[in-house]
């Protein structure tokens, strides 16, 4: 099982850790398996419509059909489909006793810095450029951060990762204290700005 971090604070992050690697892991495997069937019917019929395309703003479709759907020359979702493979798998092997090593974990965070850089850039792009949104990218979006910030927690809390300069042990202190609510806070953040950009139709239908 994952090494029993030494703050009596965080046996249970280090309990809730499996919980958010399977959990999140098979929540974003079906978004992205869902899209990607999606993406492929799309593609065999240009006029296949989404069950996800509700209204001129939720359109799954329109998010799809763009050149930012295919950022590194293939369907977006296979990134999902391949990251949320191995978050299972890493998730099942602390269920099955696996103790990972230190450079294990500072990898992983690099791993997911990398798709958190890149769901904001999603994000950008889908309510400033394409000017729709697709819920099931929404949904990973949500994974992809919480995945992001417990990995960052526990490296944190193992000193696999130490925040550099006067401050550093002080602001390691602060986000370990309020992990729930800066995570809380940063979802709401980005909830306010879907909402301001297109209150102009979500008003008006309320």
């Amino acid at each position: 099982m994952v090494k029993t971090t030494t703050s009596s604070a965080w046996p249970k992050l280090t309990r809730a850790l499996p919980f958010i690697f399977t959990i999140g892991g098979v929540i974003g495997l079906i978004c992205s398996f869902i899209i990607t069937l999606d993406k492929e019917r799309l593609l065999q019929n240009p006029n296949f419509t989404p069950n996800c395309d509700l209204n001129p703003i939720i359109s799954c479709g329109s998010v799809m059909a763009s050149k930012q759907g295919t950022a590194f020359g293939f369907p977006n979702p296979w990134l999902g489909l391949a990251a949320f493979a191995v978050l299972v798998t890493i998730g099942a092997g602390i269920w099955a006793g696996a103790r990972y090593k230190k450079w294990f974990w500072q990898a992983l965070l690099v791993g997911t810095v990398f798709g958190v850089a890149f769901v904001h850039w999603l994000f950008f792009q889908s309510v400033y450029r394409i000017q729709a949104l697709c819920p099931y990218c929404m949904v990973v979006w949500v994974v992809t951060i919480t995945t992001f910030w417990y990995v960052l927690q526990y490296n944190l809390a193992e000193k696999y990762l130490v925040l550099p300069g006067k401050y550093g042990s002080r602001a390691t202190s602060f986000v370990r204290k309020h992990h729930l609510d800066l995570l809380v806070l940063w979802l709401i953040v980005i909830a306010f700005f879907v909402l301001k950009h297109f209150w102009y139709y979500f008003g008006s239908h309320l």
